[in-house]
């Protein structure tokens, strides 16, 4: 345990989180080793720090640490910059370069964005892991390095294996120890520390008074969701560091910043739609609802239409047989219904009367669509499954206690 201490202290991290704790004891054990490290997790979680614990904790602390993001790197140019190039190998090669596995000799390199590599220098990459072994662009000479390889990747591999984007046994041989970042939202009893660090800093760095959380304001950071994770929730510390002057922030301040960061009770719009002609979620949300009320409509026409034309009494609800007899069946009056024979042990007609068909005849009735019935709705069924216990009850709906009591007063809803 103190182990672990040390490191947070040493590399800046914040938190107390056991599954966090759980993370960096991995890298601590695997550091002395030369196995390769794959880094799983969401973007902003601070996967590049991991590398440098494993690193500066292994035989190879004193050789070289190169970091690379493969995101960055043009495809037309990535198997230069990682395994360098001979002289006249392509356009505006003037002269020889060394690549980052040959500089980084003897030491680790990390390999960020690791999936966004191209499948032709995934080919390279997994003959380097396997033999040590490469060969500069333009070159037939093989050269030999003996590096450290750390990878990190915010996509899930084996998606994208199935998509054919990232090589099979490539990922198997990255994965050789894997170690999973956990995204904020699993971590809430450290997003206070996280704000307060932030703050204290970006109050040294603007030479200001620090922040000061509200006890409300707390919660509603801790219930956040965080889909940005440790970058979003640094982002939204400064915002409010520079933009507000009273230095005391509360829920209501902090609503302002996190518009977009709290989950909605709606359904979430596929991602595809997102962004269409400007429209926000809710606008988008409404037009596909009204979308759904013209199309119902429409089908009614229909229905209406059909019942028309074969003879159905909208009043009645009785069937002019004699109509569909004469405009669909002027030969054959009667319907055949199988039916199955058990003395013979085989499917045979039996003839009805078309005048004994039995007809059901029920009238639509138009399902309400409103949103503000369906949020009333929903409300009332969390308070009465956590027996009116505001707090459980706006946990289960992802919303903050305060804008439940809002929402229960707006819609009179008895508790």
């Amino acid at each position: 345990m103190n182990d672990i201490i040390s490191i947070k202290q040493r590399f800046g991290i914040i938190g107390n989180s056991p599954v966090l704790d759980r993370a960096i004891d991995v890298a601590r054990q695997v550091a002395p080793t030369d196995l390769t490290v794959l880094i799983t997790g969401e973007s902003g979680t601070g996967k590049e720090v991991f590398p440098k614990i494993v690193h500066q904790f292994s035989s190879r602390k004193h050789g070289p640490f190169i970091a690379v993001n493969c995101g960055a790197i043009p495809e037309g140019t990535i198997d230069s910059e990682l395994f360098g190039h001979e002289k006249g190998s392509f356009t505006g090669a003037h002269e020889a370069r060394k690549g980052y596995f040959e500089v980084a000799n003897s030491g680790t390199i990390f390999l960020d964005e690791v999936a966004e590599l191209p499948l032709s220098t995934q080919v390279r990459l997994l003959r380097v892991l396997e033999s040590g072994e490469f060969m500069r662009v333009g070159s037939s000479k093989v050269i030999k390095t003996d590096v450290r390889v750390v990878a990190a990747t915010n996509v899930k591999l084996p998606e994208a294996i199935g998509q054919g984007k990232f090589r099979e046994d490539l990922y198997y041989r990255l994965n050789t120890v894997p170690i999973q970042i956990p995204p904020l939202r699993e971590r809430r009893e450290d997003v206070v520390l996280l704000f307060r660090k932030f703050a204290a800093d970006f109050a040294e760095k603007y030479r200001m008074p620090p922040l000061m959380l509200s006890d409300d304001a707390a919660r509603l950071l801790m219930q956040s969701y965080w889909s940005g994770n440790i970058r979003q929730l640094k982002n939204i510390t400064e915002q409010i560091s520079i933009i507000e002057q009273n230095r005391e922030v509360t829920s209501e301040t902090l609503q302002h910043y996190l518009v977009d960061n709290n989950q909605s009770l709606l359904p979430v719009l596929h991602r595809e739609f997102a962004g269409n002609d400007g429209l926000s979620e809710r606008e988008l949300l409404y037009k596909v609802l009204f979308d759904m009320k013209k199309d119902m409509g429409e089908m009614k026409k229909l229905i209406s239409e059909i019942i028309s034309a074969t003879g159905i009494n909208p009043t009645t609800g009785e069937l002019n047989t004699a109509k569909i007899i004469n405009d669909n069946f002027p030969i054959q009056a009667d319907y055949y219904q199988p039916h199955f024979a058990e003395e013979k042990g085989s499917y045979q007609s039996q003839k009805i009367p078309l005048n004994d068909i039995q007809v059901d005849y029920h009238e639509e009735v138009e399902e309400s669509l409103s949103l503000e019935k369906k949020e009333k709705e929903i409300i009332r069924k969390a308070l009465e499954k956590h027996h009116g216990r505001r707090k459980n009850a706006a946990q289960e709906l992802g919303i903050s206690e305060r804008t439940l009591y809002r929402k229960i007063k707006e819609y009179n809803i008895n508790e």
